[in-house]
């Protein structure tokens, strides 16, 4: 974000538990965690936000920018809480929701559960059209059909609807039309066109996307209409910008349009975060690891740049098979999400195996120690029982947790159930969550060809420090970095990105008969679009505009990126198109397929603000003295199976040099750290904690 340094920044991040709030102004920082509040989570935002405010005494209109990110659209999906739908699809293919690509996530097993569709199939509607792939017009649009379905949409009481026509990427004229009709007709419904929210091939995708986008439309612009007048109505005069899925911020009113690109925006905010951390550290590999109240977060971060992608999937029915969820186009920055937070919930199967997750406690209850109703045990309440987190500083103190009705939970339904004592229990809790993210990164590292070892670990997250550095032994990894303030980390990476848009267009064609007209006419149809968005909110703020062309072997089924010059395209780039792709191809599968014909299926632009780059800090301090520990406390020792007792630090004593010996706890407003008897942690330049394993190369 470009600016005066000194402006007064706020930034607010949703999660499942925890609503995290930062205020910046210049180099000075004040954060706040609060419970959400799920119902209405306008509430927690405007609380807990003029309650920070009050206390470092800042008045709302000194705010001068506001920055939001929410899970609100993929909760809604999750938990099927969106609006009424409806579908106007081609003649003939009210069925695609169902087909999908005709793909099985799991081929052997006949009791399979696909992902259930948004919009069951009687509210699908279908009329005569038809356009081919190339654009040109087969069938008219009839649009006495188009009238014929107003009483029905009536009847089925819709309130929004998706419009999704076969190769309606190559013409958006029978859409548009549609939408015309329905505006002057009903305009009180929400209309979705697939063709401006994933203008591309694939009509699954684009259909299933499309839908997605109008089953939270309303009430995305509901909660954002309400949040902006409870924001005014308290004084606040700033701009509102909302955090995309793709790292990049944008308006209001795009986000009321597209909401489906809100879907991960938190997890967003810490890849940008972790990205601004490597650069400052001169870290070149890194694992990102988010892990919150409800969900963790992993995502691989090489030479400070994320790896970013074009497809998501929502509410899958089998964890970590592709295929298993709902699929979305919309731009992404790529990383895996597990059901393993703080409030995940910890039981024993049919197998007296400890099961933990996906389910989370959430912030209604909570943990069994929030004694907020909450009876079984979760990741927080095995961590406070294990000594981990301080039951009387949880949330600054603002949240006292209730130890004994945290040993109550473990035992009554795990320790009980495998004959295990309280202390047994949680830390089997631990261990099976800790082993389910080492997995989930695996898997993870290994699908992208990436040795996982060779990379350093960037944890953030109210639960990620307490549980990094057992993470990082069960993955091989030697350095472990907690930033300042990690407990709201993604909260601070919003503050960090820049203002964005993406724009993409199918528009087919072969390098062997590459027409650069063509290609240039359709890229300046994307710039205008991005430049529309992106001006809104940067005004005449410098500007980068990186381009991309999907591309891949006639006959493929899948795209790979290829980067495309900043330039107009002649018809000599053809080709420099086909050396890039060979690059790129290279380095995804070790060789290329000599004379085989390449072809172009989706271009891709994106205008930005140029983004905030930390460069790489002086990373020698000199050796000082760490200040006397604030306490004792009794940590569960495995090996021995028996309590030992180990210093606390109170992080905010600690100075740039410090040097601190495992076992240890390091505790903050926001998390702990806790440093296991493999790791020793320093303080570096920048005020991170590093962890390295002892016997590790630095």
């Amino acid at each position: 974000m470009t600016g005066p340094a000194t402006r007064k920044r706020l930034a607010v991040d949703i999660g499942g538990t925890f609503t995290d709030i930062v205020v910046e102004s210049g180099a000075e920082r004040w954060t706040r965690k609060v419970l959400t509040t799920p119902q209405a989570p306008e509430q927690a935002v405007i609380a807990g936000t003029l309650e920070l405010l009050d206390e470092i005494g800042v008045a709302p209109g000194e705010i001068g920018l506001f920055i939001h990110g929410t899970t609100l659209a993929t909760n809604a999906i999750i938990e099927r809480k969106g609006a009424v739908t409806a579908l106007i699809a081609t003649e003939g293919f009210r069925d695609i929701l169902d087909i999908a690509d005709e793909g099985r996530y799991d081929q052997y097993d006949i009791f399979i559960d696909k992902p259930v569709a948004l919009v069951p199939r009687y509210r699908r509607l279908t009329v005569p059209e038809r356009i081919d792939a190339a654009g040109a017009v087969l069938l008219p649009l009839d649009e006495a059909a188009v009238h014929a379905l107003l009483p029905e949409l009536d009847s089925l009481g819709a309130a929004s609807v998706a419009v999704a026509f076969l190769h309606s990427y190559a013409s958006a004229v029978h859409e548009r039309r549609v939408r015309e009709i329905l505006a002057q007709a009903r305009p009180h419904l929400a209309v979705t066109l697939s063709s401006e929210v994933c203008p591309e091939v694939r009509e699954y995708e684009r259909t299933s996307t499309a839908v997605a986008n109008a089953y939270v439309q309303p009430l995305i612009a509901g909660y954002l209409g309400r949040l902006g007048e409870a924001l005014t109505q308290r004084g606040f005069r700033c701009p509102v910008y909302l955090m995309t899925s793709g790292g990049g911020l944008t308006t209001l009113e795009t986000a009321r349009r597209f909401p489906i690109r809100l879907v991960e925006s938190g997890p967003a905010g810490g890849a940008i975060l972790a990205t601004c951390i490597a650069a400052e550290c001169g870290e070149n590999k890194v694992l990102s690891f988010d892990m919150g109240g409800t969900t963790a977060k992993i995502c691989l971060i090489e030479n400070q740049k994320a790896q970013a992608s074009r497809s998501f999937e929502v509410d899958r029915a089998a964890r970590f098979l592709k295929g298993s969820g709902l699929p979305l186009r919309i731009p992404v920055i790529e990383m895996v999400e597990i059901g393993a937070g703080g409030g995940s919930l910890a039981r024993v199967d049919a197998m007296n195996r400890i099961i933990v997750g996906p389910e989370s406690a959430g912030a209604e209850p909570g943990p069994a120690c929030y004694g907020r109703g909450g009876i079984h045990p979760t990741v927080t309440d095995a961590d406070l029982v294990l000594g981990r987190i301080d039951a009387a500083r949880f949330a600054a103190g603002r949240l006292p947790l209730d130890g004994a009705k945290a040993a109550l939970a473990l035992q009554s339904d795990i320790g009980a159930n495998l004959g295990l004592s309280t202390t047994l229990a949680g830390y089997g809790v631990a261990e099976i969550v800790d082993e389910n993210m080492a997995n989930a990164a695996r898997v993870h590292s290994v699908e992208r060809g990436k040795v996982i070892a060779e990379h350093s670990l960037i944890a953030f997250g109210g639960a990620a420090p307490l549980h990094a550095a057992r993470l990082a032994e069960k993955l091989g990894i030697a350095r472990v970095i907690v930033p300042p303030n990690a407990g709201v980390g993604s909260a601070i990476g919003f503050l960090r990105a820049p203002i964005a848009f993406e724009v993409v267009r199918s528009r087919y064609m072969r390098l062997s008969t590459f027409d650069a007209a063509a290609a240039n006419a359709i890229i300046a149809e994307m710039r205008t679009e991005a430049l529309e968005v992106v001006r809104a909110g940067a005004g005449s703020a410098p500007l980068i505009e990186p381009r991309s062309a999907f591309m891949r072997y006639v006959g493929q089924g899948h795209e790979i990126v290829v980067p495309l010059p900043a330039r107009d395209l002649t018809a000599a780039d053809a080709d420099l198109l086909r050396d890039a792709f060979d690059r790129e191809y290279v380095a995804l599968f070790s060789r290329t397929i000599p004379h085989a014909e390449v072809e172009i299926l989706t271009w891709s632009l994106t205008v930005s603000t140029v983004p905030e780059r930390a460069a790489a800090a002086a990373s020698a301090v000199s050796a000082v003295d760490a200040p006397l520990n604030a306490g004792r406390r009794r940590l569960f020792d495995p090996e021995t199976e028996n309590p030992i007792e180990v210093p606390v630090y109170w992080r905010p004593d600690l100075a740039p040099g410090v040097r601190i010996c495992g076992p240890a706890i390091i505790a903050e407003d926001e998390t702990t750290t806790y440093v296991t008897a493999a790791f020793d942690a320093a303080i570096n330049a920048q005020g991170c904690i590093i962890l390295e394993r002892r016997g590790s190369e630095s």
